[in-house]
């Protein structure tokens, strides 16, 4: 590899890690303008029990799950990002947080993602994404307090 190859690794790189950041921020803010632009139009997507044949199709699940009046956290660390010329494959460390206090439920977890990415015109875009648990915790709402602030409902400024 030559200096230029070794910049361009690198650069491939940040600009992968800061389009996971970007699509996990716009979930927890749903900022569905957001994470429709982390996907090229033919992505897909692996959830459990859900899978999804198109970019429409994530973006129609998505939002019928996380309802305005649903609160998450998601942080994706400790990736590993291997580039290959235009496509590049990530697997990324999930922890997650879900509070839905009018059905007095509370959820925790961690899981593994797996993305697929595409060098486009614009810069990287994800082709595929998904996820498996390593575990999850539920428990109640009750005794807790929770204050959602207004980008946890999608408004945005």
């Amino acid at each position: 590899m030559t200096r230029g190859d070794d910049l361009r690794m690198l650069l491939d790189l940040e600009e992968i890690r800061q389009l996971k950041f970007a699509y996990l921020r716009c979930l927890d803010t749903k900022d569905w303008d957001g994470v429709a632009a982390c996907f090229v139009p033919d992505a897909t997507a692996s959830y459990p029990d859900q899978d999804c044949a198109d970019r429409a199709a994530i973006l129609e699940f998505l939002t019928a799950s996380l309802v305005p009046a649903l609160v998450t956290m998601h942080h994706g660390h400790h990736p590993e990002i291997h580039v290959d010329g235009d496509e590049a494959h990530g697997t990324w460390y999930l922890h997650d947080r879900v509070y839905a206090p009018a059905h007095d439920f509370a959820l925790e977890g961690a899981a593994l993602h797996e993305d697929r990415y595409v060098r486009t015109h614009d810069g990287w875009r994800m082709a595929h994404t998904g996820y498996e648990r390593i575990f999850e915790t539920t428990t109640s709402t009750a005794g807790l307090t929770i204050k959602q602030g207004a980008r946890s409902r999608g408004d945005h400024p």
